[in-house]
């Protein structure tokens, strides 16, 4: 599979031998990235990585218009300090495609199929059908399908299946799953349409109800013996105060009959956060925030494969 990926990503040379990453280190050359409960993605060598997906033309803030406009409003508003965290665009956050490499790698079997039940952009999608998993999902939004499904011709003959529907309907119909790999709207920071059933509309009670239930019917079309991980971050209500987002998703996995396996916080880039921080710290003493939380999951008993990143 590491060929593959990496004459997707880097070609071959003149001797018509695939480009491998010029990195260093025995876990790195096994790995990629070293497999520490810390992960970097200000580093050199996952910037690297990460301009080597994108140069493949994903656009995965295609489709993401949002529907408020607060995030380039307020400096102060914990909205902004969000999209800064996950890699703004001007139609929303962007997942990271090292993260998800790694993540695919690391805990999905080769070749397994992964079930999604947060769609947004193409990101995910894309990664694993170069990767060779086969891959579910869906997403309320058909506008948000068809931008997906528009980038199709980066894929390989290895298609992902993106599905249009409340994922509370639509998730009976998936397949039976190797892996969870997802990361839901966190709460109403980023809002992409006026629809009731859209959770980033909803209040905050009704919103955690509402991810607890998508939790459970997802983990209900998981394999035994297998994974599950979501990336989550805190985030803060009106009144400054931390909404504990990751516990509220931790308990959800939990109550579904998955135990906590690996926690994971993935330091991403500042952003704009020196320029904002003093303000935001004398006005109200808040510590600027620069990481995710990537919380696994397990099934059963942890699964044994061999297999390299």
């Amino acid at each position: 599979m590491k060929d593959n990926v990496n004459e997707a990503l880097m070609g071959r040379d003149l001797f018509g031998e695939v480009v491998k990453p010029d990195i260093k280190g025995i876990l790195k050359n096994k790995f990629l990235i070293p497999l520490f409960s810390v992960l970097s993605a200000r580093d050199g060598d996952w910037q690297t990585r990460k301009r080597q997906w994108l140069q493949l033309g994903i656009q995965s803030e295609v489709g993401r218009e949002l529907s408020n406009t607060s995030l380039a409003i307020d400096h102060d508003d914990p909205k902004y300090a969000y999209c800064s965290n996950r890699g703004s665009a001007e139609g929303g956050s962007v997942f990271d495609p090292t993260l998800t490499e790694l993540m695919y790698s690391w805990f999905c079997p080769d070749g397994g199929q992964i079930l999604d039940p947060f769609c947004g952009g193409s990101v995910r999608g894309i990664v694993a059908s170069i990767m060779g998993y086969k891959y579910w999902r869906c997403d309320l939004r058909q506008e948000q399908i068809d931008a997906n499904y528009a980038q199709i011709s980066l894929c390989s003959d290895n298609k992902p299946d993106w599905v249009v529907g409340d994922a509370l309907d639509v998730v009976k119909s998936a397949p039976p799953s190797d892996f969870i790999f997802t990361c839901p709207p966190y709460g109403d920071l980023e809002v992409y349409s006026d629809n009731p059933k859209d959770i980033s509309t909803m209040e905050f009670p009704r919103f955690i109800t509402t991810l607890k239930e998508i939790v459970k019917l997802s983990c209900g079309k998981l394999k035994n013996n297998s994974f599950a991980c979501i990336v989550v971050g805190d985030y803060r209500d009106k009144q400054g105060f931390y909404r504990c987002f990751p516990q509220h998703t931790t308990r959800a996995f939990l109550d579904a009959g998955l135990k906590l396996y690996n926690e994971i916080i993935l330091v991403t880039s500042v952003g704009s956060l020196p320029i904002r921080i003093t303000k935001q710290f004398e006005s109200g003493r808040k510590i600027g925030k620069t990481h995710q939380n990537v919380l696994v999951f397990c099934k059963g008993t942890p699964p044994r494969f061999n297999k390299e990143a």
